[in-house]
């Protein structure tokens, strides 16, 4: 898997599917993660089995260059065909964040594709994060700089500790979805430690995207706590970008009146 996996950009058998994320104060698409999946002869091949291959073998390096300079010109082909612009997240592994001229690769690929720096969402691992706290923080100060957006995924399941959130000049912090998933009551281990981000995130002024949203009732109770956006298979799958610029166009085709009762996104696709 590892030497097929060496060739597999050459041979253009890496592409990105896009997952959107829902604003829950309109029901509508405000964004996208690109994420990553290789199409090894005909059949598509699971992340959780070529990642981390990719990241033991530091081909993760290299694959990671390839997903940012994909998403940023897949965001510029879909301006060009008069699609409204949404910012898209791409994902930044630990040995890719750490390599000393990333900020250098980030301003190069930006510069080269045509994508606004607002429009790009860099996510970074609570674990990449607190790897080298000094370093990291630089890091960041750098991205920022650039103009892109810092987001921190997965956070709950690291290690991280208040004194280095407060210090790392991000916008998003992503709540992991073993807490979403448990969402059962509002008195349950997993709704406090939600409630608990929510009211975190506020007082250092930073959004909030739920991950693994599946069941309306999920939906209900974070759209209830003010949870920013929300992201899951509820309102979609990955999809490639050709389905998800269909998705896009026939979304803006449409007037949402914004209903709290509501899951307004599904009325929106029900017929797409």
């Amino acid at each position: 898997t590892e030497n097929s996996l060496r060739y597999a950009i050459d041979k253009h058998e890496l592409e990105l599917f896009y997952q959107p994320k829902i604003d829950t104060k309109t029901g509508k698409i405000c964004s996208s993660e690109a994420l990553i999946r290789w199409r090894r002869d005909g059949e598509l091949i699971s992340p959780s089995t070529f990642i981390p291959i990719a990241e033991n073998s530091r081909l993760i390096i290299k694959i990671g260059q390839w997903v940012l300079n994909e998403a940023c010109e897949q965001w510029s082909r879909w301006k060009a065909q008069g699609l409204p612009a949404l910012p898209v997240a791409v994902n930044v592994s630990p040995l890719q964040f750490q390599e000393p001229d990333f900020p250098a690769q980030v301003r190069e690929t930006i510069k080269k594709t045509g994508i606004p720096p607002a429009m790009l969402e860099l996510e970074i691992t609570e674990e990449a994060a607190t790897f080298d706290a000094e370093r990291v923080v630089d890091i960041m100060h750098e991205l920022k700089v650039i103009g892109v957006s810092l987001a921190i995924d997965d956070f709950g399941t690291g290690y991280s500790s208040l004194s280095h959130l407060k210090r790392f000049p991000v916008d998003i912090l992503k709540i992991d979805r073993s807490f979403v998933r448990d969402l059962s009551t509002e008195t349950s281990a997993e709704a406090s430690i939600v409630q608990l981000i929510l009211k975190l995130a506020q007082q250092l002024d930073v959004k909030v995207v739920a991950e693994g949203i599946e069941t309306v009732a999920q939906q209900h109770q974070l759209t209830l706590w003010q949870c920013d956006y929300l992201q899951g298979y509820l309102f979609s799958k990955p999809i490639p970008a050709d389905e998800f610029a269909g998705m896009i166009n026939h979304q803006f085709s449409h007037e949402v009146v914004p209903n709290p009762n509501k899951n307004y996104f599904r009325a929106l696709t029900s017929t797409f």
